[in-house]
């Protein structure tokens, strides 16, 4: 391996170290006593579950990143990327068949290798500690549907992408920018009536007290609400939440069946205030902005890399569009973590912002901390995680700021 390679290594292995001293700093919280504030939903018992729970995912974790980190570099080190590339091209197929047929290989394998962690962690942990509903068909259905989506869908925009940057010359990286961002709009506008309901049954909310109250809600706060639907989270999962996905009339706002049987109405409406707030706050457009920008950054880098050869013989592999995507997807990562930290610090914001839009629409902070706080012990949440992975991991503030937060602004802090 050459020196580009090596420094590639490094930069690879420097962020592994990080992410598992994150880890081991993170296994080292997991003891104590609730915080004073969740002392009335977490008792001794589910506490100490709670513990054991995020202990259990934290080594498991660092057991499949191991594993995941090994297959990596043996497959590189073992020359795989040159040995698959060389495998492909003797089928003799065009720039853009072979290219397809390359990624999606790698793709199926890396999948298929990380199939027993998935099985484990379905039908062990989250089995084990009272949350897994999925039956073996769902699952193995799920795993099939996922496949042709991805075949089909993810199929179609790498076929572009491998287009572009075989002919279109210098220029390619804003045509795959422009393909790339027409996709990410288009899956906003059908992904909640055409792709989420291939998974998920999602019925409107009946008339009631709940709906009324959502309803008067909306109203007030100027949302346009066509309707609100109750997705059947229990078929795989008995833990809660709540989402809102989608633009103009095929926005949703979806509240988990499970949500709905542990929250009181007031709760239930601070929940769904806090999701009309990332609408109203525009969270939804910021994150969807910086996510076409970040596909731009990503197509123009990626285009200076292509030419550079010394990046192809560090992994093996004649210079090509699709190993040029493949080894991108790798070396790429020490950067896209960096800015994950960036994402992942205005999200948590974001979060805060919305919590404050629920206390001011939704009658006071009680009822979302009554919510929040409920949430923690019903997903057995981790309420005293380390600093470093949350700034690491945590789109979401941990819940205990969060409830600090509600606290601190209703008293105009």
């Amino acid at each position: 391996m050459n020196a580009v390679g090596w420094v590639l290594f490094a930069a690879l292995a420097a962020v592994f170290l990080v992410l598992r001293i994150a880890d081991v700093l993170n296994l080292s919280r997991l003891r104590g006593d609730p915080p004073e504030d969740f002392r009335d939903v977490f008792d001794a018992a589910t506490y100490s579950k709670a513990l054991a729970y995020a202990r259990e995912k934290l080594r498991f974790g660092i057991v499949e990143a191991v594993f995941d980190f090994v297959l990596l570099l043996g497959f590189w080190f073992c020359g795989g990327f040159g040995a698959w590339d060389r495998i492909v091209r003797s089928a003799g197929w065009g720039a853009v068949p072979t290219g397809l047929a390359y990624i999606a290989g790698l793709f199926f394998a890396q999948d298929l290798a990380s199939l027993p962690f998935q099985v484990h962690s379905v039908f062990s942990i989250e089995a084990r500690f009272g949350f897994n509903k999925t039956t073996v068909r769902t699952f193995v259905w799920d795993k099939v549907k996922t496949w042709a989506l991805t075949a089909l869908l993810g199929g179609a925009l790498l076929s572009a992408v491998l287009a572009f940057f075989t002919w279109a010359g210098r220029g390619a990286w804003a045509w795959a920018w422009g393909a790339a961002t027409a996709f990410s709009l288009f899956a906003q506008f059908v992904a909640p009536t055409w792709i989420m309901p291939l998974f998920n049954k999602f019925t409107p909310l009946p008339d009631g007290e709940l709906r009324t109250a959502v309803f008067d809600l909306a109203r007030r706060a100027e949302f346009g609400l066509a309707n609100i639907f109750v997705m059947d989270g229990s078929r795989r999962s008995s833990k809660t939440n709540a989402f809102f996905t989608g633009f103009g009339r095929t926005k949703r706002i979806a509240l988990f069946d499970t949500l709905i049987q542990r929250h009181t109405v007031p709760e239930l409406v601070s929940v769904m205030a806090h999701e009309i707030g990332h609408y109203k706050k525009r969270h939804v457009l910021i994150g969807e902005a910086l996510s076409i920008l970040e596909f731009g950054g990503i197509f123009y880098l990626l285009s200076l890399f292509l030419s550079v050869p010394a990046i192809f013989a560090a992994f093996g592999a004649a210079p090509s569009v699709h190993v040029g995507l493949a080894v991108f997807g790798v070396v790429f990562s020490p950067a896209s973590f960096l800015l994950g930290l960036g994402l992942s610090a205005l999200s948590r914001r974001h979060e805060y912002e919305a919590d404050r839009f629920a206390l001011e629409w939704a009658g006071g902070p009680e009822p979302m901390i009554a919510a929040l706080k409920k949430l923690a012990a019903d997903n057995l949440s981790q309420l005293a995680p380390h600093p470093l992975y949350v700034a690491l991991h945590y789109s979401h503030p941990p819940l205990p700021a969060r409830v600090a937060a509600l606290r601190r602004a209703e008293g105009g802090g």
